[in-house]
């Protein structure tokens, strides 16, 4: 038992669960206290001990009947609940069969008498359909498809209408057919039951025998290869991120108050010495930047927006001022929201409220809804951020009133998440955007993100 619950920790640790050595000892002393045999207690032990956060909750219910369960499906023996007549009559339409089935027959009396499939049976099975080779549970679902053909699950049913309308056509009435489909079905599923239990607990212990590979900084996994787990650890560092960028945000200010001289302060404040400038005073010009963000929230950009609204509404102590607005294929403003709700909350909001759908993204169209209803927004005093790939769907990318927008503003800003190299590929007009902007960000991650943001506070 002590070293089926060590794979089992180990399995949780390689699917992204923390467990340290001390909660893996006090799993060993709670299973000592409590035992094993109320399996309840027993669960209910491990969860204590392992489990830290709601989130890893369903990823132990997952493992734990891969490693605790008995792989031993409920099924019945048939002919035990037969009559002797149906008995006679079931035997002969079998021997009818056979010659057309004969590679079914032992899977086919196997079924009916209710005996799930041997240890034997199972690896000669994963071995054929290279499940020694899996190392991710993602790939059950690939190698239960690859077992049950490997078993002849599918011709197993097949097999079973031809009994059931050799019976029929033999006399036996709906009413017992109808009861032995239902026994049968019964006991094919737990025949595949019993295959997907064995490909889970096989990919689970290759999972825990294999050493966990060391995790990239959570700053630097791109967007798009985000897990679930991942983006909620995201969401719980933003808070922490924005302090830091606020932090570097004070420390600027006070460099720039040690940096300039005021003559003009310098002068009056020295005027007790007689004009002396024995006390130096310096200008403090640090302007806390208006922002407008304008950002594409259709799949592909989703967490890239997620996290640009929550960081910059994390921040708006050191900005001057923030409108916000998304689009997919028309312009929404969103500022009200953020006025009501804290940052995570709102965002939150938004991305309910403006759910992807059937629709294409059409960034040009959002420009011309800017143009019409917010373009009076832009100042000189306004640094305009984009957030989108500039893929348009093949419409119109209304570079005028890019172009317009650039003019008006002390600068347009695009944080992009492509390379340059497909700046121009298929429907990407991003080439024809960047020349009417003052500088392209790329943005594939966090880190990079975070740096961009805190690129246009420092030059604030």
């Amino acid at each position: 038992m002590d070293t089926r619950m060590v794979q089992f920790i180990r399995a949780l640790r390689a699917a992204g669960v923390r467990i340290s050595l001390a909660e893996s000892q006090d799993a060993m002393y709670g299973v000592s206290a409590v035992g094993a045999i109320n399996r309840d207690y027993f669960r209910s032990t491990l969860r204590a001990t392992l489990v830290k956060e709601s989130r890893d909750q369903g990823t132990f219910d997952y493992f734990f009947p891969l490693f605790f369960g008995n792989n031993q499906p409920p099924m019945n023996n048939i002919p035990d609940n037969m009559t002797p007549e149906q008995k006679q009559m079931l035997q002969e339409a079998l021997q009818s069969l056979m010659g057309n089935l004969q590679a079914l027959k032992d899977l086919l009396r196997q079924m009916l008498e209710g005996r799930p499939f041997s240890q034997q049976q199972l690896e000669d099975m994963g071995r054929q359909s290279g499940l020694n080779q899996g190392q991710e549970l993602y790939q059950r679902q690939w190698f239960e498809r690859r077992m049950n053909r490997q078993a002849g699950m599918q011709q197993l049913q097949e097999a079973m209408e031809q009994l059931l309308q050799e019976l029929r056509e033999m006399g036996m009435s709906e009413e017992a057919l109808d009861e032995l489909r239902q026994q049968m079905q019964e006991n094919a599923q737990g025949l595949s039951e019993q295959i997907s239990q064995y490909a889970g607990a096989s990919l689970a212990e290759q999972m825990a025998d294999k050493e966990p590979e060391p995790k990239p900084d959570l700053l630097d996994v791109p967007f798009s290869q985000l897990s679930q787990n991942e983006v909620d650890n995201i969401r719980d560092e933003i808070r922490r991120l924005a302090a830091r960028l606020r932090s570097r945000a004070s420390l600027r200010q006070r460099r720039a108050n040690s940096g300039i001289i005021d003559p003009r302060r310098v002068m009056r404040h020295n005027m007790r010495y007689g004009g002396v400038p024995i006390e130096l005073k310096f200008r403090t010009r640090h302007v806390k930047p208006r922002l407008i963000l304008i950002c594409d929230i259709s799949t592909s950009m989703r967490y890239c927006a997620e996290f640009l609204l929550t960081l910059v509404y994390e921040l708006q102590d050191v900005v001057a001022k923030t409108d916000s607005y998304i689009f997919i294929s028309d312009l929404v403003e969103i500022s009200m929201t953020f006025e009501e709700k804290q940052p995570q909350e709102a965002v939150a909001q938004v991305l309910m409220d403006n759910p992807p759908g059937y629709y294409s993204t059409d960034l040009g169209n959002s420009l011309k809804t800017f143009e019409r209803e917010q373009m009076g927004k832009i100042t000189s005093k306004t640094t305009v951020i984009v957030l989108g790939d500039g893929r348009n769907n093949y419409n119109n990318p209304q570079i005028d009133i890019a172009e317009d927008m650039h003019r008006r503003a002390r600068r347009l800003i695009w944080f992009c998440p492509e390379a340059p190299g497909l700046w121009g590929t298929g429907d990407s007009d991003m080439h024809r955007y960047a020349p009417h902007s003052d500088g392209v960000y790329k943005v594939t991650n966090l880190r990079e993100l975070a740096n961009a943001v805190d690129s246009i506070l420092a030059d604030g």
